[in-house]
């Protein structure tokens, strides 16, 4: 089984309950943050709203969908990676163990092994993208005058923001030369309306882009082409939001991720090439000489972000399916969608962190450190300053983690996922003069306002580790334990208790 679209992910949803469809009218406007925000919180199915209504009153043209990322186990399901749905999200480890191999493969030890990796390297090889002429996103083509981004139901995610935002658009730039660097990018980046025919484009300046972006105005004079995707097929919505190495294009990547290659369309009126099967394609031009302040917008961290600036984008065509759905979603306090994916995303990294450093045993990102704000790493230590090294490595291993702003690092017999167990090793093994590592200096999130300066701070690693010996001159605790012989005699008595 692999979704062609997002339609058949949705068809399967809603067979086993996990979509519903709501037919009262809705506001866009503020309504369906709240219901979200509900649904969130209780584990909730995502929603089809069949009859949105615009602030001003308006009946919207099309449905909306929100929530679609709701639950890891939905995240998970979205992955047909082999022709199978995946259930849970320790099972998108496979996911990280593939990218690991991609990221950096390991030669083979003799013909058997070599022999091994031929399916594999003929999987990927098969999974590069497909081209056809005539695609369901390009049945309606609206250019010129028609160009109207009111006939969106585009979401009022918080109270006080400037206008309505696009929040799931699937960017698709290019980059000015043929290397690799300048292929194909897939980026979620949120775009503010300001007109019927223009939008904000806010990336990052590490997103990819944002670096064709900064790549192409360093070496052509006419605006950078981009395409909005909204409503792809779930696998080319998570090859956006995964690491993918710079050795594969993320299109290519997708089909791994759906079981089955991409199929792409030219588009209208850029050079760019988009999924066939997606709901709404927004074709424009990103310019060089025109930006606008950006916010304030509510924000994965739980506060409004602060004004700043990013460039226009200029649309010259919007092109959709005869029937199209729009998906949506907000950012807000965890939990919110993002912080969903980060949750199930956590366990890629696991096998990309691992191949680096072996001895970590398990890697955790808490949502409520929002997404990628606080790492807790759980390691077999070998020799004194062995928590260090690994800390230091999880800042700099994947840009992913450059903004994580504390790493806290326990032994093996701690459960990383459970913070009494972190907590009680933090209270016990740790001195806060000798365990704290703190540098300054170094990237930030712009969107983090304790920064004393935007862009620019601290990070902070805490060694919550057994010390060893040339780590402290004192004695060292001995954990209490009850003998096995013991646990396992009170087993076979309990039921005779009456406890």
């Amino acid at each position: 089984m692999a979704y062609k679209s997002l339609r058949e992910f949705m068809a399967l949803l809603e067979a086993e309950g996990e979509l519903k469809r709501v037919a009262r009218p809705v506001s866009t406007h503020l309504e369906m943050t709240e219901i979200q925000t509900r649904l969130l919180a209780k584990g909730g199915p995502a929603v089809l709203f069949e009859n949105p209504v615009h602030e001003d009153g308006r009946a919207a043209e099309m449905p909306a969908l929100v929530n679609l990322f709701g639950t890891v186990e939905r995240v998970a399901r979205a992955v047909t990676m082999g022709g199978e749905p995946r259930k849970t999200a320790a099972d998108l480890r496979e996911v990280g163990e593939l990218l690991a191999f991609l990221r950096q493969p390991e030669p083979p030890r003799g013909l058997k092994d070599a022999l091994e990796l031929l399916p594999l390297a003929k999987t990927v090889m098969a999974m590069r993208p497909g081209t056809v002429k005539k695609a369901p996103c390009q049945e309606i083509v609206l250019t010129g005058d028609d160009i109207d981004l009111d006939r969106l139901p585009i979401q009022g995610c918080w109270p006080g923001e400037p206008a309505p935002l696009i929040t799931w658009p699937l960017v698709v730039t290019k980059g000015p030369s043929a290397d690799k660097q300048d292929d194909f990018n897939l980026g979620i980046y949120r775009m503010q309306k300001l007109s019927k025919n223009r939008t904000l484009m806010r990336w990052l300046k590490h997103r990819g882009g944002a670096q064709h972006y900064q790549r192409w105005k360093g070496s052509r004079p006419d605006p950078l082409p981009a395409a909005a995707v909204i409503g792809a097929d779930p696998g080319t919505i998570l090859a956006a939001v995964t690491p993918v190495p710079d050795t594969l294009s993320e299109y290519q990547f997708a089909g791994l991720l759906r079981g089955r290659k991409a199929e792409l369309v030219e588009c209208k009126t850029v050079p760019l090439k988009v999924p066939a099967e997606a709901e709404i394609v927004i074709e424009g031009h990103v310019l060089l000489d025109e930006d606008g302040p950006e916010g304030p917008y509510g924000d994965h961290t739980g506060y409004y972000n602060s004004v700043e600036r990013f460039p226009v984008f200029e649309i010259s065509a919007i092109t959709m399916r005869s029937d199209p759905i729009y998906l949506t979603t907000f950012t807000g306090r965890p939990p919110d969608e993002p912080s969903v994916l980060g949750e199930a995303l956590n366990e890629v990294f696991i096998p990309l962190i691992r191949q680096q450093f072996p001895e970590i045993i398990d890697f955790w990102l808490p949502p409520e450190g929002c997404s990628y704000r606080i790492a807790v790493i759980s390691m077999k230590k070998a020799y004194p300053g062995h928590a260090k090294r690994v800390m230091l490595g999880a800042w700099s291993y994947l840009r992913q983690f450059m903004y994580t702003k504390w790493v806290i690092v326990v032994d093996d017999d701690i459960n990383a996922r459970d913070w009494k167990d972190v907590m009680w090793a933090m209270s016990t093994r740790m001195d806060p003069a000798r365990d704290c590592t703190i540098i300054e200096h170094t990237p930030i999130d712009y969107l983090d306002f304790a920064s004393p300066v935007s862009g620019l701070g601290s990070k902070i690693g805490l060694d919550a580790t057994n010390k060893w010996e040339g780590e402290t001159t004192r004695e060292w605790g001995e954990k209490l334990f009850m003998e096995q012989e013991i646990i396992d005699k009170v087993d076979a008595m309990w039921g005779e208790l009456g406890l």
